[in-house]
């Protein structure tokens, strides 16, 4: 034991016993980045009682290794670990399928809906469940992050937007290099069990554009273990079929920067990313508004994802009833198939017995 720790211990009672605290056993961790001492011995599930988190809503990483649930029991800690605590937070009800619905398909997995809604962004939790909720989503984008060890018994998201309801698809906001990216989808396969998951690697400040060498180290790796990745990345269509060939399970061309609502930029690029994918297409960031959803609808994507948008609207909850609206009209307008365009007018009328 260290002298710091010996120096610590209370004086002997007199007749030589000391207190159950005095003979205790200390360690001292790191925890989310808090300096703790906690006594020993100690395992990862008494580590969790005593902070009071629900074991079944977190994942565990001690020393950069991940802990499985099912060896929190018996996961000893040790002078000087490193655990980080982590859950899922917000980076439809939906009625049964009819025959014959539209539907569309990403890793084997079938959706109604053609809508992803990210799940961050929002005044309150409770404005985050009605907001999506009123999208119609039955996808939606969940971010992982420290759980709030001063508060263990906060709300979390899962109490909000359930994952029984919706599918998670985790994804790794935030990150900026292949090995933060990697980690942070590993921890978040532990919380939950998800394979599906989105990756995004992005370049710095100003513009966070998609880093697709980065990208595509992350999705190597990611592949190898199993996981199934759906991609963001430039709308670019060379760039896209390569992570394709790579693996990816579906192609995320973003429309726009992050969070600028400048609509689709390059519907082009877009419109040859879809016609050369034999995975879905889905425009990923950049939409502002419901026209600009329907515009990529139009265009032949698979589905539309979107956060900002709704949740930096005055109404969210509003907001996300005219998105569903949008995506939906864009996808019937697109089956429909749009007329041909023209230089020249075309009367609707037929000119022959005018009077």
């Amino acid at each position: 034991m260290s002298e710091t720790l010996a120096a610590a211990r209370p004086a002997p009672h007199i007749g030589g016993e000391m207190t159950t605290a005095a003979t205790a056993e200390t360690l001292t961790i790191t925890v989310n980045g808090e300096a703790r001492r906690i006594l020993a011995p100690a395992t990862v599930a008494s580590l969790l009682s005593s902070l009071g988190i629900d074991r079944r809503k977190v994942a565990v990483e001690r020393n950069l290794e991940i802990v499985p649930r099912s060896a929190y029991e018996t996961t000893s800690l040790g002078e000087g670990d490193r655990i980080e605590i982590v859950h899922f937070i917000g980076g439809g009800d939906v009625a049964a399928a009819e025959a014959g619905e539209d539907e569309w398909q990403v890793a084997g997995r079938t959706f109604r809906s053609r809508l992803i809604v990210g799940t961050g962004r929002y005044k309150t939790l409770e404005e985050t469940a009605a907001a999506i909720a009123a999208s119609g989503a039955e996808m939606v984008t969940v971010a992982v992050r420290r759980v709030n060890l001063s508060d263990p018994s906060a709300p979390m998201l899962q109490d909000y937007v359930p994952p029984s309801r919706y599918t998670y698809l985790p994804n790794t906001a935030g990150c900026h290099t292949a090995e933060e990216a990697v980690r942070t989808l590993r921890l978040a396969r532990e919380a939950g069990g998800w394979n599906l998951v989105k990756l995004e690697v992005l370049g710095p400040p100003p513009t966070l554009y998609p880093d697709m060498q980065e990208t595509h180290r992350a999705l190597d790796v990611l592949v190898r273990e199993g996981f199934q990745v759906m991609v963001y990345c430039v709308d670019d269509p060379v760039a896209a079929k390569r992570l394709e060939e790579a693996g990816a399970v579906a192609i995320m061309p973003l429309g726009a920067p992050i969070g600028s609502g400048l609509g689709i930029q390059n519907r082009v690029t877009i419109r040859l990313i879809v016609e050369q994918a034999k995975v879905p297409v889905l425009v990923d960031a950049g939409v502002g508004t419901a026209s600009d959803a329907t515009i990529a609808m139009e265009l032949g994507c698979d589905a539309v994802l979107m956060n900002s948008a709704i949740a930096h609207a005055k109404d969210p909850v509003r907001m996300a009833r005219a998105m569903r609206a949008a995506v939906e009209a864009g996808r019937q307008a697109y089956l429909a198939g749009r007329m041909e365009r023209k230089l020249y007018a075309d009367p609707s009328s037929p000119l022959a017995g005018l009077i």
